[in-house]
């Protein structure tokens, strides 16, 4: 059985005896996909992945997200706040798409004399 524990390896060999991958293995796996698929994906890009999505969850804090990464400065971190331009143009157009929203005309008070300062202006009672 491989171990679970928040302080060991998160990737195993998958035939025994099991074994850690060590950074050498894990970086010839990427080589042998990226030779099959045509990519240039790295190890590193994994990293880069795991901080954008981390710094763009709104419940997990900007200075949480530097200490997972090992920053010193959250300078650095925040580099993974930036949007692309996808997040961009997305937030555009959710912003036309509500603009464009039919909205309810907002409630005023009619103009003219509420009917209780009349009556009191003319002497009037309530029969």
């Amino acid at each position: 059985m491989v171990p679970t524990g928040p302080d060991d390896p998160l990737w195993w060999t998958l035939r025994k005896p099991f074994r850690p991958v060590t950074y050498h293995a894990a970086r010839a796996m990427f080589v042998r996909a990226n030779a099959l698929l045509g990519s240039d994906w790295s190890l590193h890009d994994l990293r880069h992945t795991a901080a954008y999505r981390l710094a763009r969850d709104p419940g997990m804090p900007i200075t949480d997200v530097q200490w997972v990464l090992g920053h010193a400065s959250l300078t650095t971190t925040q580099i993974y706040t930036t949007p692309t331009p996808a997040d961009v143009i997305d937030a555009v157009v959710a912003h036309h798409r509500r603009r464009a929203e039919p909205r309810p005309p907002a409630e005023r008070e009619p103009l003219g004399y509420r009917k209780e300062s009349l009556d009191v202006l003319f002497g009037r009672r309530d029969s």
